[in-house]
């Protein structure tokens, strides 16, 4: 324990997140065998903070002007927009290089346990920016890129009913599933079964039909087998022999007997990609 400033700004330090008492007491004696001109910057960026900061009208992140650079590059598309929660998740999509429309961020997620409400968050303002246009482009798709946790996923689910009534508007959501150059024997079942349910398909997709897996019944195969199945029977029954056209009682409750048994075990078919 220190006595006098030293411990006061170490005690502060050790608020801050991601902070422990080990690294607030390194930056404390660090700050004091600064410069005194970096400790000037360090105290103007505080004040800054302090006197307040400025938001973008449109997008609502953190910016310099009454619009950040973002909304204000003539380059973006104005007809995607992506909604994130923090502005922080705005630099994150933006290392991707992948997307170049534009950002709303809410402001947080819905968290009714924690007093976090439509109203705390900017969904108004979303839903104002969807019935404008901006520049004479409409808005035609909305990016949902909330956090895939309980609070997110809520936050989604009540966006996407809002955006509802637009009957032009595609609203999408963030994919959720496995990370690159990870291993499947370490991934948690959320997980997996998200990775299984937004599958995309690499071949044959518009062919067969979208299963999920499982077992398959030989009344739901498709027509195509089906008609396949007939025409090997028809292209057999000439060369049949001629006693065996007729079967007896016992054989023809035999083959019924063996049908009823192959449909309820069902015909395997693996997951498709």
């Amino acid at each position: 324990m220190y006595e006098g400033p030293v411990q006061n700004l170490i005690d502060e330090f050790g608020k801050l997140p991601g902070i422990g008492p080990k690294s607030a007491q390194r930056l404390a004696f660090h700050l004091l065998q600064t410069e005194s001109e970096s400790v000037e910057r360090l105290r103007s960026a505080l004040q800054a903070v302090v006197d307040g900061v400025t938001y973008c009208e449109v997008c609502g992140t953190v910016a310099a002007a009454e619009r950040c650079r973002i909304c204000s590059d003539p380059r973006r598309d104005p007809t995607l927009v992506c909604v994130v929660e923090e502005p922080k998740d705005i630099e994150a999509i933006e290392r991707t290089r992948e997307f170049r429309g534009l950002y709303h961020v809410l402001g947080g997620a819905l968290d009714p346990i924690n007093g976090v409400g439509p109203n705390e968050l900017r969904i108004a303002g979303l839903l104002r920016r969807v019935g404008e246009q901006n520049d004479g482009d409409e808005i035609a798709e909305i990016i949902i890129a909330t956090d895939p946790n309980t609070t997110g996923e809520a936050t989604s689910t009540y966006l996407a009913r809002l955006l509802r009534p637009f009957p032009d508007l595609v609203v999408s959501r963030l994919a959720s599933g496995l990370p690159m150059g990870a291993d499947l024997e370490f991934a948690d079942e959320l997980t997996l079964g998200s990775a299984l349910s937004g599958r995309r398909v690499l071949s044959g997709g518009e062919e067969q039909p979208a299963r999920s897996g499982g077992v398959l019944r030989p009344d739901q195969a498709e027509p195509a087998e089906a008609g396949r199945a007939d025409s090997g029977q028809a292209e057999t029954s000439p060369n049949a022999e001629p006693g065996r056209a007729d079967a007896g009682p016992a054989a023809q409750s035999g083959q019924a007997a063996g049908s009823e048994a192959e449909e309820s075990r069902g015909v395997s078919v693996p997951h498709r990609p």
